[in-house]
């Protein structure tokens, strides 16, 4: 038996806010959503039909890295030219980053990228496999990913 990722499932505090972080920020599709009463959802993907994530308006606070549950959610991008795109268009939303620019996953690691928070705080990361040779480690000991 092998397993793959289908999606991921986000609770969030209000999905207009998400909506317009994920979809306008972010860039996916969204591919349904439901407004009906309490009942307020979005399931987004990335330009195809293919379900990336959904949103789930149903959190009362936000998110908590010391609780158990969700470390941090990756995106893969295609090159670190795209990373840098995001990181532009992340900074004119007026997003808060975990790190200052682009970072390497550890020290002397190629792959890296950008970290950051959405709108209730959930951590957030996008990286490419190779091109962060150059990029610093902001910890010497430890995974990038795995303290912000």
């Amino acid at each position: 038996m092998s397993l793959s990722t289908g999606h991921t499932g986000l609770n969030v505090t209000d999905l207009d806010r998400s909506l317009a972080f994920y979809r306008d920020v972010l860039g996916l599709t969204v591919l349904a959503e439901g407004k009906e009463d309490d009942r307020r959802y979005a399931f987004l993907g990335d330009g195809g039909d293919q379900l990336l994530l959904t949103l789930w308006q149903q959190a009362r606070g936000s998110y908590d890295r010391g609780r158990a549950g969700l470390h941090h959610l990756a995106f893969t991008a295609e090159t670190m030219d795209r990373v840098r795109e995001y990181e532009t268009a992340l900074r004119a939303a007026g997003v808060e980053f975990a790190h200052d620019g682009v970072v390497a996953h550890r020290e002397g690691a190629s792959s890296g990228g950008i970290f950051f928070h959405d709108p209730d705080g959930t951590r957030l990361e996008i990286s490419v496999p190779h091109g962060a040779e150059e990029a610093p480690a902001p910890h010497a000991s430890a995974p990038t990913c795995g303290f912000f």
